[in-house]
């Protein structure tokens, strides 16, 4: 494989990304910073074909990305090859609006054959490759430049293995029949609403014991006006306000701006400073939640109950044995609240009662919490059989 030089110009990039893109895959990947940012900085891009490898420079003066984006979300002749590509694809929804497409995730394959459910890449290329990789620059500053020769080395060696290894995994994939298994999951994490922060949508991932209209409407009016301040001074949320003091906030709001003062999380300079004004007009505009907007009261699915708890446990153990058998990572197959549905009664709307997960898993967990199916210990190994 011919390993280029550290791209840095337009002509070099754009040339590279014309001849990568007669290939039927590539592999991606991406180094960026974002402890102290809102925004992931994107510092460094890898990308290899079987023939050739290279790492691109985006914070190079003048560096046109356009080619190099434009064949990850609009060149559908390509399929992307990732490992835990969640912020890779993050980075390039940020750039584009889009998603790379098609796409293929080898940490999610792994699952399917039986490697764990999150194996890092460095076992990845142990398990695949017998090789073990040199951790040295994982840590590395990949926004200080200039970078050396050994941290290019390092960050291509995360596509030069993984243009390797793909191919071998779709082969294994192919022998046992299960890439037909991955194609959901593919298409889950390339869905670029996954990837859309809407500020008036932040207050759902914070945390708040109450359900009262008047304070998740505080709270969805904050929220959004946190992210709205992060994103134009580019920091992290929490640089802004905590999660915690948001809740706070929302359900004992300050009356005024000198309060903001007395508010644990603020720094006294609120009460009388910009951002703290910025603060009370928000929180002034809010309006009770909707009703349309206002989490469930009731569970959407029957609760479980005391016996509920137990056939889901049982479902759990059916799903390890289910598990070890077949050689798949249990989180591939079920997932947490689709069997607490299934021991609470719900058979419809669950990915454990469609398609693959149905045929190998699904039916026999169905089988069990009606009475089908129980547990039995044959030579001292526990396994499933039928009661009729």
């Amino acid at each position: 494989m011919q390993i280029h030089p550290l791209i840095t110009d337009s002509k070099t990039l754009s040339d590279f990304c014309a001849r990568i893109a007669q290939s039927p895959y590539i592999a991606v990947d991406t180094e960026f910073m974002r402890e102290n940012s809102y925004w992931p900085e994107l510092c460094l891009v890898q990308v290899a074909d079987p023939n050739e490898a290279a790492a691109i420079d985006p914070k190079a003066p003048g560096l046109d990305l356009k080619p190099l984006l434009d064949l990850l979300v609009d060149n559908e002749d390509v399929l992307k090859v990732f490992h835990a590509g969640g912020q890779d694809i993050e980075i390039v929804h940020n750039l584009t609006g889009k998603t790379p497409h098609p796409m293929f995730d080898t940490q999610i394959a792994a699952m399917a054959l039986g490697l764990g459910e999150q194996i890092g890449y460095g076992n990845l290329v142990d398990a695949w490759m017998g090789v073990q990789l040199d951790k040295g620059a994982r840590f590395t500053d990949w926004a200080r430049r200039p970078l050396d020769k050994r941290q290019i080395d390092y960050a291509i060696g995360d596509v030069t293995y993984l243009i390797q290894i793909f191919p071998k995994m779709l082969d294994e994939l192919r022998k046992t029949g299960r890439g037909d298994w991955l194609d959901q999951e593919m298409e889950r994490i390339s869905d670029p609403s996954n990837y859309e922060n809407d500020p008036q949508q932040a207050w759902q991932r914070v945390r708040i014991a109450s359900k009262k209209p008047d304070v998740l409407g505080r709270l969805k009016a904050l929220a959004a006006w946190r992210e709205t301040e992060a994103r134009d001074k580019n920091l992290p949320r929490g640089r802004i306000v905590k999660d915690e003091t948001l809740a706070d906030m929302a359900s004992h709001p300050p009356r005024n701006q000198e309060d903001l003062g007395k508010v644990r999380g603020l720094s006294a300079t609120w009460k009388t400073n910009d951002i703290g004004a910025r603060l009370m007009n928000a929180l002034a505009k809010h309006q009770p939640l909707s009703r349309d907007e206002m989490p469930d009261r009731e569970p959407r699915r029957p609760g479980l109950g005391k016996d509920g708890a137990l056939v889901a446990d049982l479902l759990k153990l059916l799903l390890k044995i289910r598990s070890r058998d077949i050689n798949v990572a249990a989180r591939l197959i079920a997932r947490t609240d689709d069997i607490d549905a299934l021991a609470a009664g719900v058979r419809e709307g669950l990915s454990i009662l469609e398609g693959w997960r149905y045929e190998q898993f699904g039916r026999d967990a169905v089988d069990l919490v009606e009475g089908r199916m129980a547990f039995a210990v044959k030579n001292g190994r526990l396994k499933m059989t039928r009661t009729e």
